[in-house]
């Protein structure tokens, strides 16, 4: 039987388990580990219960991280699609993965496949592949990217060049001079690199 308490009981468990994420990707974005469950609670503001309740074990917790990541870049890979101008919709696509990798340990792990369980479950995975091979395809057909680059190139220079730049102390100023030299070779007009954006 329903009865009137299980709309807010959901609410709580839906508000608990964005917390529980929310507190496991700020941990994650800052270069830390992610701390045991109790402590991921605490911070959390939750019961260890209900932690292990949406997340039995850490595992878990990181496929979900992944997962969410993933539907972040399927978003904007999207968006870009929409974008009257291809070569403008490529380079925020660009940009927006070059600054995941650095900033957002849930969308690296998506694309760079560092093994530690982060890594997107297999559907998402191939509506990932799907968008970025259907945006690729729009840029090449339009003539603003080069022909021979595929999208496992895109990938590679992308995860490369972000290990750069973290290597070296990434600032706003170094990654944007980096982000329009990469533009630049792999766009075919200056109109896409100019329309990087200042996110």
């Amino acid at each position: 039987m329903i009865t009137g308490t299980d709309g807010p009981k959901r609410s709580d468990a839906t508000r608990n388990r964005a917390l529980v994420l929310e507190v496991a990707r700020e941990r994650l974005d800052t270069g830390d580990s992610l701390p045991p469950m109790k402590d991921l609670a605490r911070l959390a503001g939750v019961g260890v219960g209900t932690v292990y309740r949406h997340f039995p074990t850490q595992r878990a917790l990181l496929a979900e991280l992944g997962a969410a990541g993933t539907r972040r870049l399927i978003a904007e890979v999207r968006a870009a699609s929409e974008n009257d101008d291809p070569a403008a919709g490529l380079a925020h696509m660009i940009s927006f993965v070059l600054r995941g990798l650095i900033y957002d340990q849930a969308v690296c792990a998506a694309l760079s496949d560092t093994g530690d369980g982060c890594s997107p479950p297999p559907g998402p995975a191939a509506e990932l592949n799907e968008a970025v091979g259907d945006l690729m395809a729009r840029a090449h057909r339009a003539g603003v990217l080069h022909g021979d680059v595929d999208a496992e190139d895109l990938r590679l220079l992308l995860v490369g060049v972000a290990f750069g730049l973290r290597l070296g102390g990434a600032d706003d100023d170094r990654l944007e001079r980096h982000l329009r030299i990469l533009l630049g070779g792999l766009l075919t007009t200056e109109d896409g690199i100019e329309a990087s954006p200042d996110d």
